[in-house]
């Protein structure tokens, strides 16, 4: 029952939570070890909420977790793991990840706290309302940077990051929708109510105000962005941006696609060689030069 809830507690979604570390980076904050050990912690409390968050999501979404291909697989669809186990771990993660926060940083406590009532009301409510619904993932990932924001102080950290987080956030939920519906074509419904409100080629407009308005967004935050180097070398990211964007895209076309859409990130070798080259690139800018 133990490896069945760990399973069910995603923890290959913890990827999203190192939108944390945002404020640490960028705010050039690296060389602080005290900092760093309490983003790590802030991080590892921020998991835990996730994962209660994902317990919660999944016991509301058991019956029509059915009718998706790869989710029905799942623990609790398929009984493996009983709802009274899931039902308490999420209470016990919950409550053991705020109770650190708030003696790691009162503020942070509240940033989770939001961050976990925003995952109960997509969960129950907001993921039934279409555009509400993807609006709702987007204002989760932006509770994570700002809880890396509080624990980093970041008095100067800039806005522009906040803009690009949201829409890159955006930008993943969008594709998700679409790549529910391709896959899913009419069963897709009956996986997720809101889907009957979606089609592809309206997600497809959707994508491209998204992409066109996270590409300039980025391009303007190489350029205005707090602690960006005055050279301008910033820039020289924005292309692994644009492969990053148009790789995805690529890769949400395919009905096979295996895992998560999210997994893709770290899963697709091409994407993964991009995303640590982009990270090299920053850190080499930020620190180096």
């Amino acid at each position: 029952m133990m490896r069945e809830l760990i399973i069910a507690m995603h923890p290959r979604r913890w990827l999203k939570n190192l939108f944390m570390f945002a404020a640490v980076v960028f705010g050039l904050k690296l060389s602080d070890p005290v900092l760093i050990g309490q983003s790590v912690l802030a991080f590892v409390c921020l998991c835990l909420l996730s994962s209660a968050a994902y317990l919660i999501n999944d016991l509301v979404d058991m019956k029509r977790d059915k009718y998706h291909p790869a989710k029905r697989n799942r623990p609790l669809v398929t009984g493996r793991l009983e709802r009274a186990w899931a039902l308490g771990a999420a209470i016990v993660l919950a409550l053991v990840s705020l109770s650190v926060a708030f003696f790691l940083n009162h503020r942070l406590a509240l940033v989770g706290l939001a961050f976990l009532l925003v995952e109960i009301a997509y969960s129950f409510l907001l993921t039934n309302f279409v555009i509400l619904d993807v609006l709702t993932i987007a204002a989760a990932f932006m509770l994570r940077v700002l809880a890396g924001s509080v624990i980093a102080g970041a008095t100067r950290f800039s806005p522009w990051l906040y803009v690009c987080g949201s829409l890159l956030a955006l930008f993943l939920a969008l594709c998700k929708r679409r790549q529910e519906l391709i896959v899913l074509e009419e069963r897709a419904p009956l996986h997720r109510k809101v889907l009957a409100d979606y089609s592809s080629p309206l997600l497809g407009e959707m994508i491209s105000v998204v992409t066109s308005s996270a590409i300039i967004a980025y391009s303007l935050f190489t350029f205005w962005g707090a602690h960006v180097p005055e050279n301008k070398s910033m820039m020289l990211t924005i292309p692994f941006v644009l492969y990053g964007i148009l790789r995805y895209l690529l890769l949400m076309q395919r009905r096979d696609l295996p895992g998560n859409p999210e997994e893709m990130l770290i899963r697709d070798p091409p994407l993964l060689i991009n995303n640590l080259l982009w990270g090299v690139a920053v850190l080499a800018i930020l620190y180096l030069f």
